[in-house]
């Protein structure tokens, strides 16, 4: 597409984001919401709608929603109801979905974002709210019939939705990864997209440039990537706008993404909110939310990334891109943060955390969770260095593998024992000094000429001489006196 008809238009992206709840039972009864069953195993009468069956709401899901909230500065509803949303679908055993309609659990909010260009910005929430998972249509290649295994309808879900602010694919991406990350910090949802725990609906429309209204939306479903999402708004983006350009009318409607071709087909006609027929739930009583609930799922609120996030910028002094790394998830932040504890050289701590750790656990391919060394004993390591006793080439290509293996001894133990130690002697590093000096006249007058950058060779030559052993400090500083 050509740069200046590209330019004559802007693109409108909203969110809906739909995430497994990690509780162990469905949303109105005990069956297992365990992934990877034998089809139709996790299943119940009142699962699949049978007459005469009741609901009864799990606890934990109201707990978790509220929770979400919470992250995402949210009102918290203190009165709600559920309400039946009828449709008809294969994976639909009773006919219906009960979700929140009127009464969502969490309303407004934002998800803080970091711009590619710099800087922050706050993606308005419309609403977060309860409902139940559908069951799962298998269409097997090569057979003619669509199989339904019913083991995901139940399971809980929240459904967080964006106001249509979104400016571009990097932004919904970013929004999806920090919704992600969020859920995965209050550990209750996996986050797992590839196994469907965290799917994404993408509104998409185009408009002018400057134009007040919105143009009308594709929602394409299910997408189970953020690189997906990138893809998909993508074509539409491309696909709305040719449409627009040749005069054609653009149809709201539901569209499928082919993750194979990368292009979206439309699926079915944009339903309107009355074709749901919503209705009270009469099988299910309202929630009361009082404010002792309230204040005690507060206190269980652990540190959030992006607070954590400002706090290695602004109190810890880190670069942006250190912070980001560091609070990528959970486990890698508690690391860190008793790491922290320990050593107040925040810096080299997060050197350590992005080097020397993250290479071998992925080397090792295990998370920073299975990593044995604690955060004591690479604070020890880190004061070695630090004082100038081992270097840190030292420390990380040698010093650190024999401190992960040999869990009974310490770094300053394991390394005397391995001869690792710098030597800071000013008589045996000078006496080295001066016989470099005297066997490279040539290049000493040249450093004395202004070559200044004679001096790594220089440097070079006495840690070959000392075995790598020379403190660089001390080294440095003698080799500067010597060459005059």
């Amino acid at each position: 597409m050509k740069k200046e008809i590209r330019d004559k238009y802007e693109v409108v992206i909203g969110l809906e984001i739909h995430a497994q709840l990690s509780t162990a039972s469905k949303i109105y009864y005990s069956d297992s919401t365990e992934f990877g069953n034998a089809p139709n195993t996790n299943i119940s009468a009142i699962t699949l709608g049978h007459p005469g069956t009741l609901p009864i709401l799990n606890k934990k899901v109201v707990e978790y929603a509220i929770k979400m909230g919470l992250a995402c500065n949210c009102d918290i509803t203190r009165e709600m109801i559920f309400d039946r949303k009828n449709y008809f679908y294969p994976d639909l055993p009773k006919g219906y979905q009960i979700t929140q309609d009127r009464t969502p659990i969490c309303v407004g909010g934002e998800i803080p974002i970091n711009l590619k260009e710099g800087g922050e910005r706050a993606i308005k929430l419309n609403r977060i709210h309860i409902e139940e998972d559908a069951g799962k249509s298998m269409h097997l290649a090569g057979e003619a019939d669509t199989l339904v295994d019913y083991n995901r309808a139940g399971v809980p879900l929240i459904e967080i939705v964006t106001e249509p602010v979104i400016k571009d694919a990097y932004e919904a991406q970013t929004v999806l990864s920090e919704i992600r990350k969020l859920v995965r910090y209050l550990e209750i949802c996996d986050g797992n997209m590839e196994e469907g725990s965290m799917r994404c609906d993408v509104n998409i429309s185009v408009r002018t440039v400057g134009a007040k209204e919105l143009g009308k939306k594709a929602e394409v479903k299910n997408l189970n990537s953020i690189r997906n999402v990138q893809r998909a708004i993508d074509f539409e983006t491309k696909r709305q706008i040719e449409a627009l350009e040749a005069g054609e009318e653009i149809d709201s409607e539901t569209r499928n993404f082919d993750d194979v071709t990368g292009i979206t087909t439309g699926m079915r006609t944009k339903e309107a909110l009355n074709d749901y027929r919503y209705f009270p739930d009469p099988d299910l009583s309202p929630v009361h939310v009082s404010e002792e609930w309230l204040n005690s799922i507060k206190s269980t609120m652990p540190a959030l990334p992006r607070e954590l996030y400002h706090k290695y910028i602004k109190e810890y002094g880190l670069p942006e891109l250190d912070a980001l790394v560091l609070t990528d998830t959970k486990e890698l932040a508690t690391y860190f943060e008793e790491l922290s504890s320990i050593t107040k050289n925040y810096k080299a701590s997060s050197n350590w955390m992005m080097g020397p750790v993250k290479s071998y656990l992925n080397d090792s391919s295990i998370k920073i969770e299975d990593f044995t060394l604690s955060p004591n004993r690479l604070a020890e390591l880190i004061k070695l260095v630090e004082d100038n006793k081992v270097s840190f080439s030292a420390a990380s290509q040698k010093l650190f593998a024999a401190l992960v293996a040999e869990e009974s001894k310490s770094a300053l133990h394991l390394a005397e024992e391995m001869n690792l130690m710098q030597d800071s002697d000013t008589d045996t590093l000078g006496e080295l000094a001066d016989a470099i000096v005297a066997e490279f006249p040539d290049k000493v007058l040249a450093y004395q000429k202004g070559h200044k950058g004679l001096l790594g060779m220089f440097m070079g030559e006495l840690m070959k001489r000392s075995n790598g052993k020379a403190d660089p400090k001390v080294a440095n500083e003698l080799l500067r006196q010597k060459l005059g």
